[in-house]
């Protein structure tokens, strides 16, 4: 199998607003980035009026085809590492259930398939929790299915689930260590 020349960061962004641009900070401060973007997370940025002003390193992908065909640079070692942030509560359960029929969700299961390091911020992993609108600041509350399916996520193999923009900061930094130690 043939492997590539500089592994890169694989970040696929979901249609949630929850910290959305912060996520978009951490993507701009990662090098060489390919930026996954599934139909919802695209909404988001229109919705959200978010610019995403990202640096020549990154290369964006878009859900435009049935078969997400991107996907197959995990069976050529591109990927060192998935993030999947801000993941939705339906690509959450998605990921929990085995089901792969949009970008975000492919990317995970072929990175679960070649056993690459994910990292995943889920929204819903709290009874109740202030999030971006659109407009403004609003309070949730996710549902005991989505609670249960976020807790189920943390059991899969080479999948970090964070709970918070720190500890999701945390995460990437402790990753991007982790691979200087190995060069």
């Amino acid at each position: 199998m043939k492997k590539a020349v500089t592994p890169r960061w694989g970040w696929a962004l979901t249609g949630s607003g929850h910290f959305f641009t912060e996520c978009l900070d951490i993507v701009r401060s990662l090098d060489q980035v390919d930026l996954f973007v599934s139909k919802a997370a695209a909404e988001v940025v229109r919705m959200y009026k978010h610019n995403l002003d990202l640096p020549a390193s990154v290369r964006l992908f878009r859900d435009t085809t049935a078969s997400a065909a991107p996907v197959g640079n995990f069976y050529l070692r591109v990927y060192h590492t998935l993030i999947l942030a801000p993941a939705t509560s339906n690509t959450v359960a998605k990921c929990v259930a085995g089901i792969s029929d949009n970008l975000a969700t492919n990317v995970f299961a072929q990175a679960g398939k070649c056993r690459v390091p994910t990292i995943v911020f889920a929204c819903d992993t709290a009874p109740e929790l202030e999030t971006r609108a659109p407009d403004r600041m609003v309070m949730v509350y996710p549902r005991r299915v989505d609670l249960e399916n976020t807790a189920k996520l943390k059991s899969f193999e080479a999948t970090q689930v964070v709970d918070s923009l720190a500890a999701l900061h945390e995460a990437v930094e402790r990753r991007r260590r982790e691979l200087l130690e190995n060069v």
